[in-house]
């Protein structure tokens, strides 16, 4: 007897089939000569394909409306049709439909060709059962979906998805593989696998594995690819880069594999997919997941915590009044895109006590204009101003001639004065390198955060960029930088201040000038 999640599958399985057929309904009145030439059309406008064929999937629940392809997904759907001997990974971000068009969409597609493109498509996923459930999202569409049995005729013939593989009339085969699992012999009739898709292999507990990784990317090499002829085939894995130590990099880093890689947000800061992922839904996600997380499901960017610092280095604690400082210094580290919501714009207040404790006292990072970066800024001199503390405010030298400081100098002239910024005239080291001079400050106990803003998304920001901070990251480090720089001037002022020049006396054996 099937067990409770089985039955669930199956289920839900059906309910999938019936919404299919509900929404696939065909024209009560066409021509043949009108079915010929959508049939024409539709094997060469992939967009058109998926969205007449499948309603069900591209449909807005809240407007109605179909939402299109994607840009990115009409371009992979063309390599793969024109590329029958590929290997390709399609790295892409989640939620960006990479399962249902290299699972479903393209393999359909393939299949309706005037020559058809596949005779033996296996579909291979984390695990057996994992496999055999995105198996039966095709079979629902090939023996239910009534627009495409109108076009192509009656497909499946026998077999069934729980049972890992199911046969369509026309004699093409699609098979169901776990990771791991042999693929040796696996053929239909005298064919050998054409279409083979990866689906989602990592996870998480796999990549803490580097020996069982290296153990599955061999298995993806040899036993799986090798299920190949000797005409080869479309070879192809998806998934998102959840860490730089799993299958989908190695396979990504193989020679002569093609790579598409899609973000949430493209190179200028915009949504890859704009007619899905609109701007304030994405910037819902990120705050709600926290920077790390963000850049590792939706940024292909996976962070290890700890390459530089740790968690357990972080303190807090409650800090004293502004006035109490010896120094305090404000460092702005603007970006240089002053309007892309994409970038990180961050400003970062630091104290140093007479004791030489250093404290993060306030922060401003955030993906934002630089109007409202400088508005926060005006308002915390004027902050400082009133607790009668005295603040040095310091912003890298190469933007002191942009279009950033003109945003000051208008801001300025709103509220009657100009902030006293100086330029940081440093030439400065490698940005790597700066960062990870001070990471003993944390590690030796020197470094508190500010325990009022706990909480505060700013500081958490920050500190999700620090904690993530490592050599060669491809994410947002504009927080960390602006600490370095801050941390740089306060213990600069502290050298200078500390010399005080004592003629003609010794003190344990040192000469002092």
């Amino acid at each position: 007897m099937a067990s409770v999640s089985q039955k669930e599958a199956l289920r839900q399985w059906r309910e999938h089939c019936a919404l299919i057929q509900s929404m696939t309904g065909i024209a009560a009145v066409e021509t043949e000569q009108e079915r010929l030439k959508r049939i024409e059309r539709v094997r060469k406008d992939y967009a058109f394909f998926v969205q007449y064929y499948f309603p069900h999937y591209c449909q807005n629940k809240e407007t109605g409306l179909i939402i299109p392809s994607a840009k990115f997904h009409i371009e992979a759907a063309h390599k793969i049709l024109h590329n029958r001997d590929l290997r390709a990974v399609f790295k892409w971000a989640r939620g960006h439909a990479k399962s249902t068009h290299m699972d479903v969409f393209v393999p359909m597609w393939l299949k309706c060709q005037k020559q058809r493109e596949i005779d033996v498509m296996v579909l291979v996923g984390k695990s057996e059962d994992n496999a055999k459930t995105l198996l039966g999202d095709i079979q629902a569409e090939l023996q239910y979906n009534q627009r495409y049995i109108n076009d192509f005729g009656p497909q499946v013939n026998s077999g069934d998805w729980q049972e890992g593989k199911f046969v369509t009339q026309d004699d093409c085969a699609f098979f169901a593989l776990g990771r791991g699992q042999s693929p040796r012999g696996l053929r239909h009739r005298n064919n050998r696998p054409d279409y083979i898709v990866i689906d989602d292999l990592d996870d998480d507990e796999l990549c803490n594995n580097d020996a069982r990784v290296n153990k599955i990317t061999d298995w993806v090499k040899e036993a799986l690819f090798g299920t190949f002829g000797a005409q080869g085939g479309r070879f192809i894995m998806v998934g998102n880069l959840i860490n730089k130590c799993s299958v989908l990099a190695n396979i990504a880093k193989t020679k002569g594999v093609f790579v598409s890689t899609v973000n949430v947000y493209d190179k200028n800061g915009k949504p890859s997919w704009p007619e899905f992922w609109k701007p304030d839904k994405i910037q819902s996600k990120a705050e709600f997941m926290g920077y790390r997380a963000f850049q590792k499901e939706y940024m292909n960017n996976p962070i290890t915590e700890g390459a530089v610092f740790r968690n357990d280095w972080i303190r807090w604690k409650r800090l004293p009044a502004l006035r109490e400082y010896a120094q305090l210094v404000l460092y702005i580290d603007p970006s240089f895109k002053p309007t892309t919501k994409n970038d990180y714009k961050a400003a970062k207040l630091w104290g140093k006590t007479k004791n030489g404790e250093l404290h993060h006292i306030k922060a401003f990072c955030r993906q934002t204009t630089v109007v409202e970066m400088v508005r926060w800024v005006y308002d915390l001199y004027e902050h400082i101003q009133q607790a009668n503390a005295v603040c040095s405010f310091y912003m890298e030298a190469n933007f002191m001639q942009d279009i950033i400081l003109d945003e000051f100098r208008r801001e300025g002239e709103q509220r009657g004065y100009q902030l006293p910024i100086v330029g940081d005239k440093r030439k400065k080291p490698d940005k790597f390198q700066r960062v990870e001079a001070i990471s003993p400050l944390w590690e030796r106990g020197f470094v508190f955060y500010n325990l009022a803003e706990q909480n505060d998304p700013d500081m958490q920001a920050g500190l999700e960029q620090t904690l993530a901070f490592e050599k060669g990251m491809s994410g947002h480090d504009d927080g960390p930088d602006a600490d370095e720089g801050a941390i740089y001037k306060l213990q600069q002022k502290t050298r200078v201040e500390a010399f005080e020049p004592v003629i003609g006396t010794t003190t344990n054996n040192r000469y002092s000038w």
